[in-house]
């Protein structure tokens, strides 16, 4: 890195950040590619299958959580005040930041939207015009357009506070900055949308259009539920599970430790500007504070986010029960709490998870271990690649909505949603979409449009 003072810039010089634990057996780990014969030499076992972290001459290992899966729809049924409501929600999560953002359809059939920053629930039409779909023709194509959901439609638009975008922001500013100026509120209420609102899906104004579409797709999950139309997601379902494994979990550690250290460096270099004193590099980024980030949090399990037990004493009983160990998967579900569904053997875990190797007690059921067979994948960006093939076959893009819709899920990315000029039937006919629905799948909706991906 280099200095910048006074417009002029230094020389870069390297300054090293800090260690970083190096997981035995890894890419990047010196055991790697020696046969065993050498690996007697140098006292290691050649049968130690490694996985694990050595931290203060200990053996920790880190434990792989199971959590609902990020930027994927819900729908359940739920009760308020002894009425039956249709709730969905989704946890978007984007570089670190997860919220949660649920659509339910309570009393009187309208439809309501909470996501965090903002107190209670806001109507949906006023949240969907303030992401600048204005008229009501539009807001109804950006659910559905089906006829009986239609309806339902039309029942919140007759209830609706805003009919334009200016107000629907000022709505919203009034809720998130009450008492605050005017100006300040639509500043606020801008910010919150682009900031708190499906993060997944950006955070800058151009991507609101996307917003809409998604909370477009819950709102008619809701009344799909509302109208028997398909039954409540099965959060049990290994489907809408994901695993973090070491990789993930040191990302999120990282993350934080990074972040402490560029603040670090920020407040060295102030301290030394106030007291006129010559900028060193390497005396600006010390290097201690990243590995103590990283280094206490693998001695001690106390994970960013609150979570503990996520680092381990590697069992070294026997040659099994290091394997167990390492193999092991926690729930992040309250011990205390019966939660007897999610502690029954799913038949989604056949072949993934072993259907016998889970303790006694409060345990059972939440602690559990990977199959001897199972094989884990990655999530992986693919939306460039389906949108190529697309863009290929003729698709255009359009800024007007119609009622083909491609939607495209993504594990990271979440939906991105597209609008094109290209009729969906005339897309299937169309050469090398079989190769598409090969690749990723193809599933039709109720309102002609067509989910490319998983």
């Amino acid at each position: 890195m280099s200095v910048v003072k006074g417009g002029e810039e230094s020389e870069p010089r390297e300054a090293k950040i800090g260690q970083l634990p190096v997981m035995i057996k890894s890419e990047i780990c010196n055991l790697v590619g020696i046969d065993d014969e050498e690996m007697i030499e140098h006292g290691e076992d050649p049968l130690d299958p490694g996985g694990y972290f050595i931290v203060n001459g200990t053996e920790r290992v880190v434990m792989t959580l199971e959590d609902l899966a990020p930027n994927k729809i819900l729908a359940e049924i739920g009760e308020r005040y002894g009425d039956r409501i249709e709730v969905a929600k989704v946890f978007s999560q984007r570089r670190g930041y997860r919220a949660l953002v649920v659509v339910e359809r309570g009393r009187k059939a309208l439809l309501e939207v909470s996501f965090p920053s903002i107190s209670g629930r806001i109507n949906f039409i006023t949240l969907l015009r303030a992401l600048g779909i204005e008229t009501d023709e539009d807001v109804v194509k950006t659910v559905s357009t089906d006829p009986e959901i239609m309806k339902f439609m039309f029942e919140n638009l007759e209830e609706s506070e805003v009919d334009t975008v200016e107000e629907a922001v000022e709505k919203i500013g009034m809720r998130v900055a009450s008492g605050q100026a005017s100006e300040y509120q639509v500043k606020r209420a801008n910010y919150v949308i682009d900031r708190y609102l499906l993060p997944h899906l950006g955070n800058e104004p151009e991507d609101r259009v996307a917003k809409a579409h998604f909370l477009g797709r819950m709102a008619e999950s809701c009344f799909e539920l509302a109208l028997d139309r398909r039954s409540a997601d099965d959060k049990d379902h290994y489907s809408n599970k994901r695993l973090k494994l070491t990789g993930d979990l040191l990302e999120d550690l990282f993350r934080v430790a990074f972040n402490r250290l560029t603040r670090d460096v920020k407040y060295q270099l102030e301290r030394a500007n106030m007291r006129n004193r010559e900028l060193n590099v390497s005396t600006l980024v010390r290097a201690d504070v990243l590995t103590d980030r990283l280094q206490h949090p693998l001695a001690t399990g106390n994970w960013v986010g609150g979570r503990s037990g996520v680092s381990q004493l590697l069992d070294r009983t026997d040659y099994i029960s290091t394997l167990s160990h390492l193999r092991r998967v926690i729930s992040p579900l309250s011990r205390a709490q019966p939660h007897f569904e999610a502690r029954d053997l799913h038949s989604t875990q056949w072949g993934r998870l072993c259907p016998s190797e889970t303790p006694e007690g409060p345990n059972c059921g939440l602690v559990k271990n990977f199959a001897q067979m199972v094989e884990l994948s990655t999530g992986a960006d693919d939306f460039d690649k389906v949108k190529n093939v697309l863009y290929g076959l003729g698709v255009a893009p359009a800024q007007l909505h119609v009622p083909e819709k491609i939607l495209k899920y993504s594990n990271e990315l979440g939906t991105d949603v597209e609008e094109h000029e290209m009729p969906v039937d005339d897309l299937i006919k169309s050469p090398g979409y079989q190769d598409i629905t090969d690749d990723s799948g193809k599933k039709s909706l109720g309102n002609g449009g067509v989910i490319l991906g998983d």
